[in-house]
């Protein structure tokens, strides 16, 4: 069950609501699993941009309406019919660069951590955007499926790098050429999830509550230096490393922070 489920997709593409310091975006078109439609992008999108307009939003969840989290791309909205320019008119490629790569790049570009609550199936792209962000929570019944070869096709919207990251080249390189369905459970020992719950909006709900309460920069600056740490040298790193040290030490949160470890209370961040 999740916050504001709505019974058809015929209802918006993506819900929102606010609670506390945490925005949560639910990709709402139950019927298909939650497949991504280029109007869910786009109300996706919205929602972001309302999350980022907020200044008290300092958290993101993200996750599905119904039995499904998300089951990639909605195929019937690829053109297959019989014709002139058939091959032209069914590939991917455009609407991957038009929506799906802007997807991965908002959420790896959001002000705030962001915690995917994986309430079933996430298959192809839905793998992708759980692997996304920066944290991922599990129903024990939840499953992670890379569909991609079984339709001739590769990992897309990030998953080709995200994988690797994730659970290493030689699980990423057979669950990519397999398309075997992993378990929620093998996804946990694995690294690809941060925890299961039986439910696991609340658990994403609570938290993302306890990062919103963090230095908010301190925690994105983070998922920037881990992620681009696959690409450094270790000398490049530690140049990263200390050019956003200072950079954050000039922030009110590092300050904070510092004199409440000195008083011995518990730190009151503001996310500036």
């Amino acid at each position: 069950m999740t916050l504001g489920q709505m019974p058809s997709d015929a209802a918006p593409a993506v819900l929102y609501a606010v609670h506390g310091a945490v925005a949560v975006a639910t990709l709402n078109r139950p019927l298909s699993l939650n497949s991504f439609s280029r109007q869910m992008h786009h109300d996706l999108w919205a929602a972001l941009d309302r999350a980022e307009a907020d200044p008290a939003v300092r958290a993101l969840v993200i996750t599905g309406a119904g039995r499904g989290f998300c089951a990639g791309a909605d195929l019937s909205e690829f053109d297959f019919t019989p014709g002139p320019d058939q091959r032209k008119r069914a590939d991917p490629g455009p609407l991957i660069e038009q929506a799906f790569n802007p997807t991965a790049r908002r959420l790896l570009a959001l002000r705030m951590p962001t915690v995917a609550a994986v309430n079933g199936v996430a298959a192809g792209a839905g793998a992708s955007l759980a692997m996304t962000c920066d944290l991922a929570i599990a129903a024990p019944e939840a499953s992670f499926i890379q569909a991609f070869s079984k339709i001739g096709l590769v990992p897309d919207a990030g998953g080709s790098w995200l994988l690797v990251q994730k659970v290493g080249l030689a699980r990423a390189m057979g669950l990519a050429l397999t398309g075997d369905r992993l378990s929620a459970a093998q996804a946990h020992d694995w690294g690809m999830v941060w925890a299961l719950a039986a439910d696991p909006l609340a658990a994403a709900l609570a938290l993302a509550s306890r990062l919103a309460a963090m230095p908010t920069r301190a925690l994105v600056a983070t998922r920037h230096l881990l992620h681009g740490s696959i690409t450094r040298s270790l000398d490049q790193q530690l140049d990263e490393e200390r050019d956003q040290q200072s950079a954050l030490g000039q922030t009110d949160d590092y300050f904070e922070g510092v004199t409440a470890f000195l008083e011995k209370r518990p730190a009151a961040f503001k996310g500036a």
